[in-house]
């Protein structure tokens, strides 16, 4: 089935607001609030020594609220000026903060992609709660924003990250050395990417994710229009 021609992208605050919600079938993500903060620094602090090996060194100061508003106010700068999308993944039944997913690095012109990264607590890890969200985002990317590719990079050595993105239908496609700082060094890292038109194999994408736009508005990812090839 070949891609229909999308609606005008939308961007900045009016694409990710406080009224802005992405569903799927296990997770719902929203943008970071201020009053997330104490789950947020409660979740981070108990998975530390998991979450160690996969990012930069945190700052001494990381988990504190005036780190944590820091964040918040840089995120919310990132999403007025279309350079950036935080989403914070809550569990959909009990509503618990599960993780996060950043698309950073937003860049348009001729290019029309961005870079995304995630996190999972570890108590939430080996759930598929990551797999659903990030399936989650693909619409909000290609739909939403208009983007063209996706791009996502991740540690050789971490076969849980590249099991997810394969299954998502990211597709590998190389090796850059010493490419983040990670943990103190730098690291060599696995380049994947997805595509708007790409064609993606229906069983990976099991979930019945939706976009609610601030004006209600519930957008279908199954629809031809998010560019998937199904």
């Amino acid at each position: 089935m070949s891609a229909l021609p999308r609606a005008a992208p939308v961007r900045g605050s009016a694409a990710l607001n406080e009224g802005t919600v992405l569903r799927g079938r296990t997770t719902t993500l929203t943008m970071p609030l201020v009053s997330d903060y104490g789950e947020w620094s409660r979740l981070r602090a108990e998975s530390r020594h998991f979450l160690r090996p996969w990012e930069p060194t945190w700052p001494r100061d990381d988990l504190t609220r005036m780190a944590f508003r820091r964040r918040i106010r840089r995120y919310h700068r990132e999403i007025r000026a279309d350079e950036g999308y935080a989403f914070f993944v809550f569990e959909a039944v009990e509503g618990q903060l599960v993780g996060g997913i950043t698309l950073a690095h937003v860049k348009r012109g001729v290019t029309q992609s961005c870079s995304m990264g995630y996190w999972m607590g570890e108590r939430f890890a080996g759930q598929g709660l990551m797999g659903d969200a990030v399936r989650a985002v693909v619409p909000f990317c290609f739909e939403t924003l208009g983007l063209n590719r996706i791009e996502a990079a991740t540690l050789p050595h971490n076969d849980r990250s590249i099991r997810l993105l394969k299954r998502v239908g990211f597709t590998e496609e190389g090796y850059a050395r010493r490419f983040l700082c990670i943990n103190g060094a730098w690291r060599d890292h696995v380049q994947f990417a997805l595509c708007a038109g790409d064609t993606i194999d229906p069983g990976r994408l099991a979930t019945q994710a939706e976009v609610v736009r601030p004006d209600g508005d519930r957008m279908d990812p199954f629809d031809p229009r998010f560019g998937l090839n199904l």
